[in-house]
C-alpha cells in the first residue's frame, strides 16, 4: 500500500480501514508541499532570506512531505493491527491476557504513529514560521493554505494519538503521551 492507495481510501466512504490519523498526515505532506514550493518561488528576489536560506527550507520541506506521505500509509498500518488484536480469540482466561496485551501494544504503536507524524506536522509549521513575512508576496495565499494545513494535520494527529490512549492501561506511558499531546496543541492553536 501506498500514500495514493491510503487516499483513495479516505476518500471512499464505503472504506472503514482509514481514517484521521492518515488524512492529518496528509494534510501535513501537502502542507510541506506549499511550503516548499513558496520558497523556491522566494529565491529570485531579496525577501528577507538568502537563495541558499530558501533552498535548504524547500528541500527539507520536500523530505518531510515524504516522510509525512509514509506516515499516513504507517498510520493505515497500525489501525489494522488493533483489528488483528481485537479478533484475537478470548475463550480462555489466558487468551484474554494475550489478547488484552496485544490490544494495548498495538494501542502504543498506533499513539506512537500520529505522535510522530505530529513532530513532523511541528517541524513544518516551523518552516512556515521562517517564510512568515519572507516570502514571494505573489505565493501569499498558497503560504497561508500551508498554514492551515499544517494546523488541521497537527490537530488530527493530536485527536488520534488521544483516541488511542483508552485502550492503553499502562498509566505510565498514558502520561508521557499526554505530555506530547500538550506540546503539539501548542501548534494547533496559533
Amino acid at each position: 500500500m501506498n500514500y495514493i492507495d491510503v487516499l483513495n481510501k479516505i476518500l471512499d466512504t464505503k472504506d472503514f480501514t482509514v481514517g484521521g490519523g492518515s488524512a492529518s498526515a496528509i494534510a501535513g505532506a501537502m502542507a510541506a508541499g506549499l511550503i516548499g514550493m513558496v520558497s523556491r518561488l522566494s529565491t529570485k528576489k531579496d525577501y528577507g532570506l538568502s537563495e541558499r536560506g530558501y533552498l535548504f527550507i524547500a528541500d527539507r520541506a520536500e523530505e518531510l512531505s515524504k516522510k509525512l506521505l509514509e506516515g499516513a500509509v504507517k498510520d493505515t498500518e497500525s489501525f489494522k493491527k488493533i483489528k488483528d488484536a481485537y479478533a484475537l480469540p478470548k475463550d480462555t482466561d489466558e487468551e484474554k491476557k494475550i489478547r488484552s496485551l496485544a490490544i494495548q501494544n498495538a494501542a502504543i504503536g498506533a499513539a506512537n504513529v500520529p505522535l510522530e507524524n505530529g513532530l513532523l506536522c511541528k517541524e513544518v509549521y516551523n518552516s512556515w514560521v521562517l517564510l512568515k513575512g519572507k516570502s514571494n508576496p505573489n505565493a501569499s495565499s498558497d503560504l497561508e493554505e500551508a498554514r492551515f494545513l499544517v494546523h488541521a494535520g497537527v490537530l488530527g494527529c493530536v485527536l488520534n494519538i488521544e483516541a488511542n490512549l483508552p485502550l492503553i492501561k499502562d498509566e505510565n506511558v498514558k502520561e508521557n503521551f499526554q505530555k506530547e499531546i500538550e506540546l503539539l496543541k501548542k501548534y494547533s492553536e496559533e
